[in-house]
């Protein structure tokens, strides 16, 4: 559990008046998530890239609007090391909203994401995906809760401290709305440097996480890292009559399946060796809760060894999220030549992604059956992240939770990954990371009927206000 009494009490008026000021604004802060929810901005290569240029430019509005910054605009960086033609291709519309700090205050950078996962197929959504919907106390649609509710509780808290302090107060304030989380943040790191002078802070809230529950507030602490990649596993020149040669030829499909059955051991842990775990305390969280958040058929196991959590956060796991082989429908009575699968693999905090790969690599040469030829492409790196929670920016952070919510949070790890952030610490080092999220476990972001729980949302946004104000008072 958290110990905000380390950071002094907000004035009780102060408070009061924002948690007024919060409430009293939410039809509009959710009816302006419900316009962004509406515009389809799925960053992927796929998909128009009109939606995300509306709304980026969306967003750059509601900013605006506030009348507080310095500067709106909206931008865009080049990806490092794209164009086979020398031209560097640009990454998806971000915006950068700044204005400087006054009188000894701190600078605090907000930072969201407003494009989206794709939406899957409409069959699945008991809503369009892209009609914003409340049904009972959530807000249905994709990018309600990942992370256009981020962006909204940006919106939201800074209306609030400006209602109740008026537009000119002292904290330095800097806004980064990316536009291309989902698709990798291929620009990001270049982003960086291209407005490190405009993004530099003394704090650094990036709201694009998870809360414990609907009633419990969390700080992520602690993300595992990923390492994804495509494995080719090849066996024949050419395909081969299945009746005339199989018994005598491994076709790549078996040798794929068996080499894919030694990344995990009997209990479904990951049995790759030079991949680390870390050790760290967890809270209680049954299985039940496991079947009931995760949608486990009734009479499957769970995987894995040790407590929930540490499975969750502080192991690492590897997924097989894609296979390129025929199709039933085109299935011939052949021995396929070559088989790709794509390979997703989560990564403890404490080892380089690097490292990891590494080891994956040697793993998966070493164990190819019956000599089968193994490739590697479309490599994909993210460190892990550990918070330092001795910092003041921590304390500032739990308190707001602890007033907003009526309830102290808990310090959580999360098995998702935010590669960015490794970045960020490496640009502006002595910057304080605070992870907060407005999502719930029954949010389901990335999957069919995303949703946001409207009680979770506004505790969220009065947070992040009351952040606001402790560090618009902060000397």
């Amino acid at each position: 559990m958290a110990s905000p009494d380390r950071a002094p009490a907000l004035d009780p008026q102060l408070l009061d008046r924002l948690r007024q000021a919060v409430q009293d604004g939410m039809p509009e802060t959710v009816s302006d998530l419900s316009s962004l929810v509406k515009i389809p901005s799925v960053s992927w290569a796929a998909f128009d890239p009109a939606h995300v240029e509306k709304s980026a430019e969306a967003v750059a509005a509601l900013l605006d609007g506030l009348g507080v910054f310095d500067s709106v605009t909206v931008a865009q960086s080049t990806i490092p090391g794209s164009g086979e033609d020398g031209t560097p291709e640009k990454g998806q519309p971000a915006v950068l909203a700044t204005r400087a700090a006054r009188n000894g205050r701190p600078t605090v950078l907000l930072y969201a994401h407003h494009d989206v996962q794709p939406p899957g197929k409409d069959e699945e959504w008991e809503t369009p995906p892209f009609e914003p919907t409340v049904r009972g106390d959530r807000l249905y649609g994709r990018g309600a809760a990942d992370d256009k509710a981020g962006v909204m509780a940006h919106v939201g808290s800074i209306r609030a401290l400006v209602d109740v302090l008026g537009p000119d107060f002292d904290l330095g304030l800097a806004v980064f709305i990316e536009g291309e989380e989902e698709y990798g943040s291929r620009s990001f790191s270049q982003f960086l440097e291209d407005h490190r002078d405009e993004l530099a802070a003394d704090a650094i809230v990036v709201a694009d996480s998870n809360n414990w529950d609907v009633d419990t507030p969390a700080l992520t602490v602690a993300l595992r890292g990923n390492v994804k990649f495509q494995l080719t596993v090849s066996t024949l020149g050419h395909a081969s009559h299945s009746g005339m040669f199989g018994g005598a030829v491994p076709d790549s499909m078996l040798a794929t399946i068996k080499l894919l059955s030694t990344l995990w051991d009997e209990n479904g842990s990951v049995a790759v060796e030079g991949l680390t775990s870390h050790d760290a305390p967890t809270p209680e969280y049954s299985e039940q809760q496991l079947r009931e958040e995760s949608a486990l058929l009734e009479g499957v196991r769970p995987v894995g060894t040790g407590s929930i959590p540490s499975r969750l956060w502080y192991q690492p796991s590897i997924t097989v999220t894609g296979i390129d082989a025929p199709s039933i429908a085109n299935a011939s009575n052949t021995l396929s030549a070559s088989t790709t699968v794509m390979i997703s693999a989560r990564i403890a905090p404490g080892q380089s992604a690097d490292d990891a790969y590494a080891a994956l690599e040697r793993h998966l040469r070493e164990h190819a059956p019956f000599g089968a030829h193994v490739s590697f492409a479309d490599l994909d790196l993210g460190n892990p992240f550990l918070v330092d929670t001795s910092g003041w920016a921590v304390d500032e952070a739990e308190a707001a939770m602890t007033d907003a919510w009526d309830r102290a949070p808990l310090e959580i790890g999360v098995g998702g990954s935010i590669p960015f952030i490794a970045d960020l610490v490496r640009v502006f080092p002595e910057a304080q990371i605070l992870v907060t999220g407005v999502e719930d476990p029954d949010s389901r972001a990335h999957s069919p009927n995303e949703s946001l729980h409207l009680g979770v949302f506004r505790r969220a946004v009065l947070t992040e206000a009351l952040l606001l104000a402790r560090l618009d008072a902060r000397g």
